[in-house]
């Protein structure tokens, strides 16, 4: 998990509960919180409404009443999936947003609050579909183009990139340091507080972990296979899928923890990881982000000039 440690005599800070995650916002002037949080509220809400995978009011959810038809689109629907298309071009198909039917077969049909506490017995099915992926999905300015049997999910990057719009929406609008936290996925804009930002990050309590210090405009994501998983058929599974399989990556690093400029980057790059596997360790190593990989034994590997451990 990662989560800022506080200076509670200079900044100000506000913790809720939003897309079955934890939403935190930090400021460095008080005077500005509750504008600050409202304002990332209603922005939060605007992208629910556009892109929920859980709503059927969603303009994502409406695209399956259209398939392999042109559906026009709003502008922020349009940016958030030009995006996840733009993410799944750079890191080859491993973070890939038509994965929404394979989630759907692994059971991830509905709010993670209602899938975490069942254990259904029926096991995952086996189906035979041709190949698709995020090539197959047409987007020319606000007009989508989704095939038949393809369903979108744009959850490996929506949280992030709503990160870095609310910090930088929030920096500009009220003048002040901002830090924006959405289930661990963190961003930041305008100044930081003397000493950057201080973020924890540790797997659990008791567990190996480090502080590390975020400057003003860095960011920081972490990709878990241990926090959103339940029961199929008996076997634990995840959240996080392999493209190319259509089943829960193999969880060979249970969090990959990455700093970048945007969140969107940091995220990108700690999604792909997982779904790499073994195959992890390169990609991250050229890119020279600071990165930190525990394996399913508790293992840490860091890379980038990522702390040595406390």
């Amino acid at each position: 998990m990662t989560a800022p440690t506080l200076e509670p005599d200079r900044v100000a800070t506000a913790d809720w509960s939003v897309w079955n995650t934890r939403a935190r916002l930090v400021v460095t002037d008080p005077a500005h919180l509750a504008g600050a949080r409202e304002a990332m509220c209603e922005y939060l809400d605007a992208v629910d409404r556009a892109c929920s995978r859980f709503r059927d009011d969603s303009e994502l959810s409406g695209l399956s009443a259209h398939p392999g038809r042109p559906v026009v689109i709003g502008p922020l629907f349009a940016e958030y999936l030009r995006t996840a298309l733009a993410v799944a071009e750079s890191t080859a198909g491993d973070v890939d947003p038509t994965v929404g039917a394979a989630l759907e077969r692994l059971g991830y049909d509905r709010d993670y609050a209602l899938v975490a506490n069942t254990d259904t017995a029926t096991p995952i099915p086996v189906v035979f579909t041709p190949r698709t992926d995020w090539t197959t999905v047409l987007l020319d300015e606000r007009t989508v183009t989704v095939p038949r049997g393809v369903r979108l999910d744009l959850g490996a990057t929506a949280k992030a990139i709503a990160a870095d719009r609310c910090a930088h929406l929030i920096a500009e609008r009220f003048g002040c340091g901002t830090l924006v936290s959405l289930g661990g996925d963190i961003a930041t804009a305008g100044a930081a507080p003397d000493g950057g930002w201080q973020i924890e990050v540790r797997d659990g309590p008791g567990e190996p972990g480090c502080r590390i210090s975020l400057p003003a405009g860095a960011a920081l994501a972490t990709s878990s296979t241990v926090r959103r998983r339940w029961k199929r058929g008996g076997h634990l599974v995840h959240h996080i899928v392999d493209p190319r399989t259509g089943v829960a990556a193999e969880t060979v690093w249970r969090t990959v923890s990455v700093a970048a400029n945007t969140c969107l980057a940091a995220n990108a790059a700690a999604t792909a990881a997982v779904v790499r596997g073994r195959d992890a360790l390169e990609p991250l190593h050229r890119s020279g982000s600071p990165a930190r990989l525990v394996d399913r034994a508790g293992r840490i590997t860091t890379l980038g000039g990522w702390p040595a451990e406390q």
